[in-house]
């Protein structure tokens, strides 16, 4: 072998392990994958603390209707399911005996008249003394007393909606006797319509007054909302989770018929100015070494490269927290920040995914 061969091979020998390095470096390079995650950007401090609950339409209120007075039921003029107009007549008892009871009474106090001008006369002339004539007057107002009780029975044998309703039950059955007090139909009250959810007691303190909330309706089947108007609160938590039960108004609709029972969520928004900025809990992570940080996302080439940057977080009810010390505008890792090393290669996730990508 001669010298220059002998060169060459030393050459070759030194080399190669460096080119061979080089290599491995290229293939691992080409190796490492981004981190797919979803990302969103810090929004202003001014944000709304939006909350949604399930909800159910109910009448302004239920009542059972029934008659004052016993009697004969001849009609009953009320299909369930049927809205009636206020003032709608919608059962009547047998009206002959409480006419009657009115001629009567008529009668009676007639008469009741007649004896009181002849012993008003009579004592004028003395002839009976005037205790006669006051009991006469006590006997003319007795009469009259009948009269108007007679009338007020005759009255209360018709009932009529006392509000524009909803026909729920019919209780009672025509050409039956029927008790006073003795419930006939259960109307919903419709003048106001109402829906009712539950709302934590939470929640309650920390948006204080309901009526600073903006509430909105929406059901399957209807892509608008409704406007939802705060009505009252019933001051006492429900046997379970302690919850106090929350009463809106829902605005008329045209063309929509809510019924009570009906399910509806409703959307709460609460406009509130924060100390901090109002992240979701997963775009939050522990800091190893104390604190918090979250994960922003720096482009750096043709790279986005994942930043971890120390942030102090604030919670006054331990499911709201708001961050100070991160500016409005930043992209920032949303779910999985805990899993995000600093300096790793990230990509968005965009929801349209290849197989093999």
């Amino acid at each position: 072998m001669t010298q220059v061969q002998t060169s060459m091979i030393v050459i070759f020998a030194i080399l190669w392990p460096m080119f061979a390095a080089a290599q491995s470096a290229d293939e691992a390079a080409a190796e490492v994958r981004p981190v797919f995650v979803q990302t969103m950007i810090v929004p202003s401090p001014e944000q709304n603390l939006t909350r949604q609950f399930f909800g159910q339409v109910a009448a302004l209120e239920t009542v059972d209707i029934s008659f004052e007075v016993g009697g004969y039921l001849t009609m009953l003029d009320a299909r369930e399911g049927a809205l009636v107009a206020q003032g709608d007549l919608l059962g009547q008892l047998d009206l002959g005996p409480f006419e009657r009871a009115v001629e009567r009474a008529e009668l009676t106090l007639a008469q009741a008249e007649r004896d009181l001008e002849r012993a008003n006369t009579l004592a004028q002339r003395n002839v009976t003394s005037a205790v006669q004539a006051e009991n006469a007057a006590t006997a003319r107002d007795l009469a009259d007393v009948a009269l108007r009780e007679a009338r007020e029975a005759l009255a209360d044998a018709t009932i009529a909606a006392p509000f524009d309703a909803l026909v729920a039950d019919r209780l009672g059955t025509a050409f039956t006797n029927v008790e006073p007090g003795t419930p006939i139909l259960r109307l919903h009250n419709m003048s106001e319509i109402r829906v009712e959810f539950d709302l934590p007691e939470r929640l309650l303190t920390v948006i204080g007054d309901p009526a600073d909330v903006t509430f909105t309706g929406q059901y399957v089947g209807r892509e608008a909302g409704i406007p939802l108007s705060f009505r009252e609160f019933r001051a006492e938590t429900t046997g379970v989770g302690q919850s106090y039960t929350i009463s809106l108004a829902a605005a008329p609709v045209k063309d929509v018929r809510l019924l009570p029972g009906r399910t509806m969520t409703v959307m709460a928004i609460l406009q509130q100015q924060l100390d901090g900025l109002l992240l979701p809990a997963s775009a939050i992570a522990n800091h190893p070494g104390g604190g918090q940080t979250v994960v922003a996302v720096v482009q750096r080439g043709d790279a986005l490269v994942a930043e971890q940057i120390p942030v102090e977080v604030q919670s006054s009810n331990g499911a709201d927290f708001a961050v100070v010390g991160l500016e409005p505008g930043i992209e920032i890792v949303e779910i999985g920040a805990h899993l995000i090393a600093d300096g790793t290669q990230i990509q968005r996730f965009t929801r349209l995914t290849q197989e093999g990508s």
